[in-house]
């Protein structure tokens, strides 16, 4: 029996992070996955699905604002697959980079399935059905998460999709229903409608991006609106059938119904733990009711000498979370000094178009938890760069605490809005305050400007507006 000082189950961007800080810190490692280095984000989410929005935006420009820059056409030619094949090979080079950091880490891989027979004992099922035991002082599971179906629907992969299957085909639909305005749902609006794709969205709460400010989703929908992208708010779905040409699927709003047909329906309604089959219960490892693993703020379960980490905890379901848990966990098993994290301050963004980024609590969300609020706006309309780049639409707002001026949130819409997070989440953990950000220099012409500005806003000294 082979014995490790930390034995990884999954290795995605919260596995493979921790099994590289493991290493660094003295601790002999071995990371364990079924399928792929770099998990879904790496293969088949966050990293694909940029490169096919980056050529969606491009085919976007070319069909629809080539007048714009003065361009002009005798017969535009769009090849969908060249994009899909174009996605896998940026997704390969980082999974193959993820090899590469292993070995450079003097971490050991195994490819097979894990699953714990001890509260120490890790068995391997090889793809051969050859087993090998583990012994590890420490266990940490970072196996993730799958996207959630619709009751009584079957994904078949064909003309019922989930995201791993739309992001993989590489034919283009004529038409498409998303099931589903978060993340997932709004980007791949956003890479199918660039390439000319009939896309309708479906969501049951009132807005698209629900989770995101109020404001962020209202704004949002004006957006797809003018891009030509349906969305009906407010809608449940009823059922979803095939058909010979596609899908019909049956939507409510209130006692209303009615039917839109399309080439493919992708469901994107959420996801659910990778807990089931890993040996947990038996070992007395704690799950809460929709079967996410309990940790606490060093990323210990209850049983000691168990970990738990990324998405299968259900803290917040994005990459870069789990990476950063991923090296606290590392370090509390090494004995040295970390931090913890507030989750509701964590960076959150979605790379529609326009994109959507966030941290903190909304304005609402401030208000209900007694803040008397200030907040600061500015829209990308009166900044110079974002006119420059022809992409106007959106705006920053800044939600503070008027006692202390503690920055409570910031939510964005606009371009290349996922890059302009940093400087506010470091401002927040800083404790500096909206007056601070607004007395920095930035450089100009720069997006950065709006952040500037709104800070400004929020103490009554907006200068361009």
């Amino acid at each position: 029996m082979s014995e490790y000082d930390v034995v990884i189950i999954g290795a995605g961007p919260g596995g493979y992070v921790a099994a590289i800080r493991a290493s660094q810190l003295g601790l002999k490692t071995v990371i364990i996955d079924k399928e792929w280095l770099g998990g879904v984000c790496l293969n088949i989410g966050c990293i694909p699905s940029k490169s096919l929005l980056k050529n969606a935006d491009v085919a976007y420009t070319l069909r629809n604002g080539a007048k714009e820059f003065g361009f002009s056409f005798d017969n535009l030619k769009l090849d969908y697959s060249v994009a899909v094949k174009r996605s896998r090979q940026v997704s390969n080079r980082l999974t193959k980079g993820v090899g590469f950091l292993m070995k450079k880490n003097n971490v050991d891989v195994i490819m097979g399935i894990g699953k714990l027979t001890a509260k120490n004992i890790v068995t391997v099922t090889g793809e051969d059905g050859s087993t090998q035991e583990i012994s590890a002082k420490n266990i940490i599971i970072a196996t993730g998460a799958y996207s959630t179906p619709i009751p009584g629907v079957t994904l078949d992969g064909e003309k019922i999709l989930s995201y791993k299957e739309a992001i993989l085909q590489t034919r283009q639909p004529e038409s498409v229903v998303i099931i589903g305005a978060g993340a997932i749902g709004v980007e791949f609006a956003t890479i199918w409608n660039g390439y000319g794709t009939e896309v309708t969205i479906v969501e049951m709460l009132p807005r698209l991006v629900p989770l995101e400010d109020e404001e962020i989703g209202v704004e949002l929908e004006k957006a797809f609106k003018k891009a030509g992208i349906k969305s009906l708010t407010g809608h449940r779905v009823e059922k979803i059938e095939t058909t010979d040409k596609g899908v019909k699927v049956t939507v409510s709003e209130g006692e209303n119904q009615k039917i839109i047909e399309a080439e493919q329906a992708l469901v994107a309604i959420g996801f659910k733990p990778n807990s089931a089959d890993l040996g947990l219960e038996p070992v007395g490892v704690a799950l809460d009711k929709r079967g996410f693993i309990q940790i606490d703020d060093h990323m210990s379960t209850n049983v000691p000498g168990i970990w738990a980490i990324g998405d299968v905890t259900g803290k917040l379901l994005l990459a870069h979370v789990a990476s950063t848990q991923g090296i606290i966990c590392a370090e509390n098993i090494a004995g040295v000094d970390t931090i913890t994290l507030d989750y509701r301050m964590m960076p959150r963004a979605t790379y529609c178009h326009p994109q959507v980024a966030s941290f903190g609590l909304t304005e609402a969300q401030a208000k209900e938890e007694g803040y008397e609020v200030k907040v600061g706006r500015f829209p990308f309309q009166a900044n110079g760069k974002s006119l420059g780049l022809g992409e106007s639409n959106g705006f920053v707002k800044i939600v503070t605490d008027v006692k202390y001026g503690e920055i409570l949130g910031a939510h964005m819409i606009g371009p290349e809005v996922s890059e302009l997070l940093p400087e506010l989440t470091l401002a927040q953990t800083m404790e500096l305050t909206a007056e601070e950000i607004s007395r920095n220099v930035h450089a100009h012409p720069t997006l950065s400007e709006v952040i500037m500005e709104a800070a400004h806003g929020v103490v009554g000294e907006t200068i361009h507006i």
